[in-house]
């Protein structure tokens, strides 16, 4: 199907804008961003809540991991190296976790404040192999970093 990110960076645009609220802005994103392509099967924010420690946020999709450390899966490669993991095969990616078995591919960018402040990662995860483009992560990261600029 492949994602109008146009279409997408105005509409979540429009949502968030004025809000500051960190969980508000991942409710809103993780949502449209779910719409926004078949190939998105979960979508979701794991948040920043202790020194090297993530938790599930807000998500659409099936169930999440509850408790991601930094030093385990994408999740924590992300957070812990500061960018974007685009796997495009998740079996050949050492220290998977698997949150669920259908998942074949995976995207994980960091989500930074304004003051480049880490708030968690962003996590999309897909049934079909190698799904994700170097356009998805770039498009994805611009929306982030502009939605969370003034997140608190």
């Amino acid at each position: 199907m492949g994602v109008n990110y146009d279409d997408l960076q105005g509409a979540v645009a429009a949502l968030t804008e004025g809000e500051t609220d960190a969980v508000a802005l991942m409710a809103t994103v993780a949502c449209e961003v779910h719409h926004a392509d078949d190939r998105f099967d979960w979508t979701g924010f794991y948040r920043v809540v202790a020194p090297e420690l993530l938790k599930i946020g807000p998500y659409q999709g099936g169930h999440g991991c509850l408790v991601i450390p930094f030093s385990r899966g994408v999740c924590g490669a992300a957070a812990r190296t500061g960018e974007v993991q685009r796997v495009a095969d998740v079996e050949a990616f050492a220290d998977h976790i698997a949150c669920s078995s259908s998942t074949r591919s995976e995207l994980v960018l960091p989500v930074r404040d304004g003051a480049g402040r880490l708030l968690g990662v962003f996590d999309i995860d897909s049934d079909l192999p190698d799904a994700f483009t170097q356009e998805d992560a770039d498009r994805l990261q611009a929306i982030l970093s502009e939605v969370f600029r003034n997140a608190v």
